[in-house]
C-alpha cells in the first residue's frame, strides 16, 4: 500500500456482503472491525506511552497541549480536550483543540477545510517552544494538520501525530508518532468507524494518563474534578466518602469548608492536619499521594 492510498482506504474482504444480510449480522460486521481498533491501539502503547511522559514534562514546564485535525478525527480531539476541564479541574488555556473553520464548522460538516493547509499554519501560529502539538488524522494526508505541525515546528514546539497510518508522509513532521493500524473500514473509507474508534481510545488513554501523571487523581479517583452541576457535586461527596471511609455529612462538611477543592479535603481529612497545613504539602507536592508523603515525613 503506497503512501497515496492508504490502509484507512482499502477495501475489507470481510464485509464485502455488509449490504445483503440481516441487520444482526451487519452489526456483528461492523463491531468486530471496532475490536481490531482496540488491538491496534494496545499495539501503539510504547510510543503513546513517550507522548505521554513527553506531555507531562511540557506541562509541568509550563506548556500547553494543543491538538489539530479536521473532519471526525478533529471532533474527536475537540471531545478530548473539552471533556479534560470537568473531569479533572484543568484550566480550558491548558489543553486547546484546533478544528479548521472553528465552531461553525465543528456543528455543520458541510464546512469542509481540512485541506486548508495555511489554516492550519496560522491556526497553530501564536503556540511557544515549550509547547506541545499533536496532530491528529486518521488518514495521516490532512493538509490542515501538515500546516499545523509545520508551524509547531518552525516554532520549536514539540511535535506528535496520531493515525492510523503508519505510512503517513506527515509522520517526518513529528517527534513522535502514534500509529494505529487498524486497516480498512467495513464500509471503505469510512474513518468514522474503528479508525475512529482508535483515535477516540488513543486519545481517552493519552489525556487520562498525562492527568495522573500530573496529579490530578488520587489510586484511581478522579480528585480533580470540577463539581460544576449537581451531579458531580455529589460525585464529590462519593469519593471523598469512598476514599477516607468517613460519614457522607462529615464528608459533605469539609467539602463546603474547603470551598468544595476535592484534593485539600481529602488531604485534610487522610492526614488529620490543618487546612493551612494541607495547601502547604500540596503545593509543594503537586499531588494528594505526594502531599500525604511529605507530612507522614515531616512527622518522622
Amino acid at each position: 500500500m503506497t503512501p497515496a492510498h492508504p490502509a484507512t482506504e482499502g477495501r475489507n474482504p470481510r464485509t464485502l456482503d455488509i449490504d445483503a444480510v440481516p441487520s444482526a449480522e451487519a452489526l456483528e460486521m461492523v463491531l468486530r472491525e471496532d475490536a481490531v481498533a482496540i488491538d491496534a491501539s494496545r499495539a501503539a502503547v510504547p510510543e503513546l506511552a513517550r507522548l505521554v511522559d513527553r506531555a507531562v514534562e511540557r506541562l509541568q514546564g509550563g506548556g500547553q497541549i494543543h491538538y489539530a485535525g479536521a473532519g471526525a478525527s478533529g471532533r474527536l480531539a475537540v471531545l478530548d480536550a473539552t471533556e479534560t476541564t470537568p473531569t479533572f479541574g484543568v484550566d480550558p488555556e491548558l489543553i486547546h483543540a484546533h478544528f479548521p473553520g472553528g465552531a461553525s464548522a465543528l456543528v455543520d460538516s458541510t464546512i469542509d477545510l481540512e485541506d486548508a493547509f495555511d489554516q492550519g499554519r496560522l491556526d497553530l501560529a501564536d503556540v511557544a517552544e515549550v509547547d506541545l502539538v499533536i496532530g491528529v488524522t486518521a488518514s495521516g494526508h490532512t493538509a490542515y494538520v501538515r500546516g499545523a505541525l509545520q508551524a509547531a515546528r518552525t516554532i520549536g514546539a514539540a511535535t506528535a501525530l496520531v493515525t492510523s497510518n503508519r505510512e503517513s508522509p506527515i509522520a517526518e513532521l513529528a517527534d513522535i508518532v502514534v500509529a494505529a493500524d487498524t486497516g480498512p473500514e467495513a464500509l471503505t473509507g469510512s474513518t468514522r468507524l474503528k479508525a475512529g474508534t482508535a483515535t477516540k481510545v488513543i486519545l481517552n488513554a493519552f489525556s487520562t494518563a498525562v492527568m495522573i501523571g500530573t496529579g490530578r487523581s488520587y489510586s484511581n479517583l478522579m480528585v480533580g474534578l470540577v463539581a460544576s452541576n449537581e451531579k458531580l457535586r455529589q460525585r464529590s461527596t462519593a469519593l471523598l466518602t469512598e476514599a477516607t471511609g468517613r460519614p457522607q455529612p462529615e464528608c459533605q462538611e469539609m467539602l463546603a469548608e474547603c470551598s468544595g477543592r476535592l484534593p485539600l479535603a481529602l488531604t485534610r481529612m487522610l492526614s488529620g492536619v490543618t487546612g493551612e497545613a494541607a495547601e502547604e504539602a500540596l503545593a509543594r507536592g503537586g499531588s494528594v499521594r505526594s502531599a500525604l508523603r511529605l507530612v507522614q515525613d515531616g512527622r518522622e
